[in-house]
């Protein structure tokens, strides 16, 4: 098996799975710790964390830091995917991905082009 045919059932097995599809919907409006993750998907933080894992192998969510009330900071996570395709071809399948730009990235591209006019 290919390396392709390989990351292709990685992600679609990851996809399948109920836990990793509810922390992908309730993420890609807002971030989410891993504890409100864990209520939310009724699973231990031990299964989000390895979920988490999962998904960020596959570049499909990111983390970020957030201050809290007391001046420390919890990781959240964010949902970078933002598209899933399935093709038939002669082939085999095909799986196209898109993800969203992070919010640094679409600033520094903004700030790039303005600079550039």
């Amino acid at each position: 098996m290919d390396r392709d045919n390989e990351e292709l059932r990685s992600i679609a097995s990851l996809l399948a799975d109920e836990c990793t599809q509810t922390i992908l919907i309730e993420t890609a409006t807002e971030p989410m710790s891993a504890e409100e993750l864990s209520e939310v998907c009724e699973v231990s933080p031990q299964t989000i964390y390895r979920r988490l894992d999962d998904l960020s192998e596959h570049d499909l969510i990111e983390e970020d830091l957030q201050p809290d009330a007391d001046g420390h900071h919890y990781k959240v996570y964010t949902a970078t995917l933002d598209r899933v395709v399935v093709d038939l071809t002669t082939d085999g399948f095909e799986l196209s991905l898109s993800r969203r730009d992070r919010m640094a990235d679409r600033f520094t591209q903004f700030v790039n082009e303005v600079r550039d006019r």
